[in-house]
């Protein structure tokens, strides 16, 4: 079974930045892709960021580009995500996923990931 775990989560300030981590055991995840989502209070969950472990190959929600960077460590099983310049529209719960497609895909659709953490919360005060 497939578990991830976040952390990193926090309050800071308008401007500020956070870097959160999704420790992920259980399986070999050389083909998966690896995906942020974040859900603010009354909205839909939404995608924020992927990269594929074999590739390397990345994708951003257009809200963060030039702002958040994902990345792995192949030796540590984790995924990061650095958010710089953070606004207060980035207050949200940040989950950590996994999406186990025999493909090589960085799908930006919640539906395709298989696996999920338990989530971090991050705020961010103007």
């Amino acid at each position: 079974q497939v578990q991830l775990v976040e952390s990193g989560g926090g309050l800071v300030q308008a401007g500020g930045s956070l870097r959160l981590s999704c420790a992920a055991s259980g399986r070999t995840f050389s083909s998966y892709t690896m995906g942020w989502f974040r859900q603010a209070p009354g909205k839909e969950r939404e995608f924020v960021a992927a990269i594929n472990w074999k590739i390397g190959s990345t994708a951003y929600a257009d809200s963060v580009k030039g702002r958040f960077t994902i990345s792995r460590d192949n030796a540590k099983n984790t995924v990061y995500l650095q958010m710089n310049s953070l606004k207060p529209e980035d207050t949200a719960v940040y989950y950590c996923a996994a999406d186990d497609a025999r493909v090589i895909r960085v799908s930006k659709v919640r539906g395709e990931y298989d696996y999920w953490g338990q989530g971090t919360q991050v705020t961010v005060s103007s």
